[in-house]
């Protein structure tokens, strides 16, 4: 790809900062419209857990795919694709006549953004090559999920009262097709310069383990053993199967010398811990604002402001400490937020007076703010240039099962300890272990970071680079010969 000026740089920047619009909004619009869901559609706590899993399962089992198709066939054509058909998907679903129909558009909605996002970092990651530049544009990238995490609440809760839970899908339409007519006009094709094949029995194994650990962890709480069992052994046979295939795979879908690098590991480990933390405060708050305290879901995204705009201010900040100083300290800040806010509700019940909740909601939003930023710079940075859609798509792929493990972990210990008697009576106790689950998500978040961003492990990741490098021009070579 020929060098852009820096006006039309920015302008990829915008358009495809779009994309992680379309798709962060989608869920945080969604959280705020679940109690409606649940009352119009009669849904129980799993089936609520259904239209939010099935949505990041798909992005998280077809991100990998859709980053290495990208890198083989071009990352405009399938950008594009995925605007089309995530818009087609978000007009499905708000014309979906009951619980099982949504779920299923909602599976729609996820194949077009699993080649949004990491499609998107990875035309981000090949326009700023300067290091500085691109932790700059990561940093915007990030500030992107925090204006989400802002204005979804606001904007769900404005339309849930006002209109009903359908109209939130509305808004991706005029936002979609925009998007598209703006890549088709201004964002440059470009693609590895080696294309990978095709790996069909790697991204079947994929799908298989995802969607059986997820199924088993969701319906875990209701179904009796023997039906929950026979999905945890395919999630184990899945695993063991992956492992030994890829290893051996000339081209496999996915690369595990990726993870000889110490940064790239622990970012993918970070990734899952804080996005679990993520998906799993989010459900929570949701159903204790609405089902618990009696709010409109205008008034639920309120309260959810003290989260929101920490992490849209904290975001960019992150950005740029990342571009000057390394990751370990926006890691440091993120984990210590993150397990400070965990505590705060399992130790002292925050959601018990108004001051502690919103101070709990604040330091969750500033660890959540920082921690973008460097896990997207970390599994991209130290990896070939012509990787950079497999390695953002990993770290893609690590952000929803983490999202996914968080709805469905947390979703089962809550409905498991809500009992026959009042919901909102219950829903406290119940919701206690959810909380202890999010308080070592965020313990992890600050470990690990603080293990994988120090000397050593860079060391690690120019050595794993080298190797990759090395590597690819050896295959050329060979392919030339």
């Amino acid at each position: 790809m020929s060098e852009l000026t820096p006006r039309r740089r920015l302008l990829v920047l915008a358009i495809c900062c779009t994309s992680l619009l379309l798709v962060s909004l989608d869920n945080t619009v969604l959280n705020v419209a679940l109690p409606s869901l649940q009352r119009d559609l009669d849904a129980s706590t799993p089936g609520l857990q259904w239209t939010i899993d099935a949505y990041t399962l798909v992005l998280a089992s077809l991100l990998m795919l859709a980053g290495s198709t990208a890198d083989r066939i071009g990352r405009r054509r399938v950008f594009t694709a995925g605007l089309v058909v995530f818009t087609l998907g978000s007009l499905l679903c708000s014309l979906a006549p009951d619980l099982d129909a949504l779920v299923v558009f909602r599976m729609v909605q996820a194949v077009g953004g699993s080649m949004l996002n990491p499609v998107a970092m990875s035309i981000i990651t090949n326009t700023f090559t300067d290091p500085r530049e691109r932790a700059r544009a990561i940093g915007a990238w990030g500030a992107v999920v925090g204006l989400s995490m802002a204005a979804g609440p606001l904007i769900g809760g404005l339309l849930v009262d006002s209109v009903g839970w359908r109209s939130i899908f509305w808004i991706n339409l005029p936002v979609g097709l925009a998007a598209l007519v703006l890549t088709l006009r201004f964002v440059p094709e470009s693609r590895a310069p080696k294309a990978r094949r095709a790996d069909p029995v790697g991204q079947l194994l994929v799908v298989a383990l995802f969607g059986s650990l997820t199924y088993a962890i969701i319906e875990a709480p209701h179904a009796p053993l023997s039906a929950t069992a026979p999905f945890a052994a395919v999630a184990l046979a899945s695993l063991t199967a992956l492992l030994v295939y890829e290893s051996r795979r000339h081209e496999p879908l996915i690369d595990l010398r990726f993870f000889r690098s110490a940064p790239f590991s622990g970012a993918t480990v970070i990734a899952v811990s804080a996005f679990a933390a993520l998906g799993g405060f989010l459900f929570l708050s949701t159903l204790h604002l609405q089902n618990v305290r009696g709010l409109s879901a205008l008034e639920a995204g309120l309260w959810m402001l003290p989260m929101a705009l920490p992490t849209f201010l904290c975001a960019p900040l992150s950005g740029r400490l990342v571009g000057s100083r390394g990751p370990r300290l926006p890691l440091l800040i993120a984990g210590g937020a993150m397990t400070a806010a965990g505590l705060l509700f399992a130790l002292f019940e925050a959601e018990s007076s108004n001051a502690t909740l919103a101070a709990g909601y604040v330091l969750f939003g500033v660890g959540f703010g920082f921690v973008n930023a460097p896990i997207t710079n970390t599994a991209v940075s130290g990896m070939p240039r012509a990787q950079a859609g497999v390695a953002s798509a990993v770290a893609s792929t690590s952000r929803q099962l983490g999202q996914t493990l968080g709805v469905a972990v947390v979703g089962a210990v809550l409905a498991a300890g809500v009992g026959s008697s009042s919901y909102a009576e219950s829903f406290v106790a119940a919701s206690r272990p959810g909380w202890w689950i999010l308080t070592a998500c965020g313990l992890a978040v600050l470990v690990v970071g603080a293990a994988t961003s120090g000397p050593w492990a860079r060391a690690t990741a120019r050595r794993t680079a080298e190797r990759l490098e090395s590597g690819e021009i050896r295959e050329a070579a060979g392919a030339g010969a």
